[in-house]
């Protein structure tokens, strides 16, 4: 059964490792987009880029012959979400989206929860504040024109020096933290504020926990809309679809 993952996040990585055990079921490609320049690569095949659009994986995945897609990127990676639904939809090629539950604030929380990157520079306010920004470096540019801010950014990669905000320090880390490390790092660099996005899982949830814990505030952008489809929260339930898939013959379903 030829199988098709995109995505490079935990609960990808996860169900990658549950897919080289099944190589004799499961003929898996992973797809990844190229953002984060070093990527934990499994045992498996892997491309690297995009396929050009909804266009270009419809005729990807009709060259490949591929039976299923597991749509395992990132929350806020709703281009290629997006595209997966289009295309597979075209190509009558089953699609489940890994979509790990998003956070929700508890008691303690000191949040301020906007739609979207450019709010979220807005929130920072004007006076100067000592800023943790943890949204990646393919977001910054609103942030490099706000109200000057004593900045720190928290990154896998080095992200251009052009989207940096002035004066902005980089930390470069991939997770995941614990909430002993987060306290420490929040202490140590007086962090007024904490900017992410709404990500959940549990690889970078330590940084919500150790703000609650020192009433640190956090400034969260909420996640954007995706198209439609069937869902499961993570890897474990993405491999028993499969193996459901697997089980009533979808290998043989393109021919019916």
């Amino acid at each position: 059964m030829r199988v098709l993952v995109l995505g490079g996040t935990t609960e990808a990585r996860q169900l990658y490792g549950l897919l080289e055990q099944q190589a004799a079921r499961f003929r898996t490609t992973v797809s990844l987009a190229g953002v984060t320049r070093a990527p934990v690569l499994p045992a498996l095949d892997v491309r690297i880029g995009g396929f050009g659009g909804a266009e270009g994986l419809r005729e990807w995945l009709l060259a490949h012959r591929t039976d299923a897609v597991v749509d395992a990127t990132h929350p806020f990676a709703t281009r290629i979400s997006g595209n997966a639904v289009r295309a597979c939809m075209q190509a009558h090629v089953p699609l489940l989206r890994v979509e790990r539950p998003g956070w929700t604030p508890v008691a303690g929380d000191r949040w301020t929860i906007v739609p979207d990157m450019e709010a979220a520079a807005r929130a920072l306010g004007t006076a100067p504040r000592r800023v943790l920004l943890t949204v990646g470096r393919k977001d910054l540019l609103p942030f490099a024109s706000a109200r000057p801010h004593d900045w720190l950014l928290r990154s896998v990669d080095q992200p251009d020096a052009g989207l940096l905000p002035p004066g902005c320090r980089v930390l470069l880390a991939r997770g995941p933290f614990d909430e002993a490390g987060e306290e420490a790092l929040l202490r140590h660099e007086r962090i007024d504020v904490v900017v992410t996005k709404n990500s959940g899982g549990s690889a970078t949830y330590a940084k919500l926990a150790a703000a609650r814990r020192l009433g640190v505030a956090v400034i969260m952008v909420a996640r954007p809309p995706v198209a439609a489809a069937q869902t499961v929260a993570d890897a474990t339930a993405a491999m028993a679809w499969l193996d459901g898939l697997h089980a009533h013959g979808a290998a043989t379903l393109r021919d019916v």
